[in-house]
């Protein structure tokens, strides 16, 4: 008999950037799959590609009523299913699931935290709230991954769950689609874009909310501009209709107009590896993280970073090595390491090299998914589930 796993998570962004090769180890594993999120029209292609899933409304608002609606759901689907592992992801959707399979009594619950929503820059009083539910759903939980080690120490400083129950797992992405040797011509991306030959070329890839740091980079890139002509710049990414963060539409706006056919807003892409390939410098000034995948994809593509000084990135990050850190919410600061790469090529190309060495070294994502089958077999064999 196998073991019967459900991976959960609340919209089909997650599933399909953060959770297919740990379906797919799962499934490689002999392992019983079934997925679970809100239905959306992108789930068909994974239908298709062989995937069980099952879609449920999981919001991602602080609506009561729709959560207790989709706890009650889950509750009927786990009854009905009977699964052996619930392994959830992101905030709410695992408070819910969690809630769910205890109230079903399943076997082994799983939390994969890709980074706390809490963090140091927070009200007390909402910092307090988000740890608060953390703890609540702790008490639900029989294995809790982090990505980055600072929130496998925050878990246990924070009474989230005991220590021997938090590993830190890291995060890791496919080696071979990340190789700059096997991607499209630079030359060519580039000038699709409308980038020259002799331009510098400063992305970002993210959703496109305030919390991302969006609107700094536009800021920073319109003071770098002003002072560099010969520096272009790439944003890349989406607003999700479930977002509730705030949107900087205007702030996008605004830059498109100071900086005209400088600035070059893609929307989401899935040719993220000729992207990464064509730019010379990556920014990731985000307030929160995990342990943020977008900037190991532009460490592995041989790509100088900067990044904010904040849990997760500066896990990534070593700063004066591989890239460079900078305060959150700081436009100036952020400029300032912009312009530092984009006046020394040397200096790209050794943090660059570094960069590209260290993420060979640590986020290989076949290690990461090798270490959960691990950690849930192990935990599944002392229950007596069929592992």
């Amino acid at each position: 008999m196998a073991l019967k796993v459900c991976q959960i998570c609340a919209v089909e962004f997650t599933l399909r950037h953060f959770l297919l090769a740990l379906c797919d180890g799962v499934k490689a594993q002999g392992w019983d799959l079934t997925v679970v999120c809100s239905e959306s029209p992108g789930l068909q292609e994974f239908r298709g590609r062989g995937y069980r899933i099952l879609g449920l409304p999981i919001a991602r608002n602080f609506n009561v009523l729709s959560h207790l609606r989709s706890v009650a759901a889950l509750v009927a689907l786990f009854r009905r299913e009977r699964f052996d592992v619930v392994h959830a992801h992101t905030p709410i959707a695992a408070l819910l699931a969690r809630l769910a399979a205890r109230l079903c009594r399943v076997p082994l619950v799983v939390y994969t935290a890709h980074g706390f929503y809490f963090h140091d820059e927070m009200p007390r009083w909402k910092r307090a709230l988000f740890v608060g539910l953390e703890r609540l759903g702790g008490r639900w939980t029989d294995l809790l991954f982090t990505q980055s080690g600072e929130d496998a120490a925050a878990a246990v400083r924070e009474r989230i769950a005991p220590a021997e129950i938090v590993h830190a797992i890291g995060n890791g992405i496919d080696v071979g689609r990340f190789d700059p040797a096997a991607v499209a011509d630079r030359e060519a991306t580039r000038a699709r874009l409308g980038v020259g030959r002799g331009d510098c070329l400063v992305g970002m890839i993210g959703r496109q909310v305030r919390e991302k740091g969006v609107a700094e980079f536009l800021q920073a890139a319109t003071r770098v501009a002003g002072a560099r002509p010969g520096v272009r710049f790439l944003l890349i990414g989406e607003q999700l209709d479930s977002d509730h963060a705030g949107s900087v539409a205007a702030e996008t706006a605004a830059a498109q107009a100071a900086l005209g056919d400088r600035l070059v807003v893609t929307g989401a892409r899935r040719d993220i590896p000729d992207l990464l390939a064509a730019m010379d410098v990556f920014c990731l000034p985000s307030y929160r993280e995990g342990m943020p995948r977008t900037i190991i994809e532009a460490m592995m593509m041989g790509l100088p970073v900067v990044a904010t000084d904040i849990r997760g990135s500066r896990e990534e990050v070593v700063a004066g090595v591989t890239g460079l850190l900078v305060p959150t919410r700081d436009a100036a600061a952020l400029a300032g390491a912009m312009e530092a790469l984009v006046a020394d090529p040397g200096l790209r190309r050794r943090y660059g090299a570094a960069g590209r060495e260290r993420a060979r070294e640590h986020y290989d994502e076949a290690r990461v998914v090798g270490l959960q089958m691990d950690l849930i077999r192990a935990q599944a064999r002392r229950r007596g589930l069929p592992a």
